[in-house]
């Protein structure tokens, strides 16, 4: 995703020092917010009844419209799929 004009960051339930460990044992290079109280979860609808949040990836504008939503997320095709999607989307790539 780095070669495309995009900001991209996770989201989880789980408080931020939770986050930063895996981010920190995983090496991400993004961001992972933290929604403890889980307000944005059940806002975006992602909320499973279990009190998990779902791994659904948002496509969203700089207008803040929501796109696409990949609600069949595989961990082990996820960065090709998402970079697919960006190529459909006409998402542009850095210069």
């Amino acid at each position: 995703m780095r070669r495309f004009e995009v900001a991209y960051f996770a989201a989880s339930v789980d408080d931020a020092e939770t986050n930063t460990e895996f981010a920190s044992s995983v090496g991400a290079d993004y961001p992972i917010l933290s929604d403890p109280t889980k307000t944005a979860a059940r806002a975006y609808g992602v909320l499973g009844a279990t009190g998990f949040a779902r791994r659904w990836t948002f496509f969203i504008d700089r207008d803040g419209r929501i796109l696409a939503i990949d609600k069949q997320v595989s961990p082990s095709s996820h960065g090709n799929d998402v970079a697919d999607r960006l190529l459909a989307l006409g998402v542009p790539l850095r210069t």
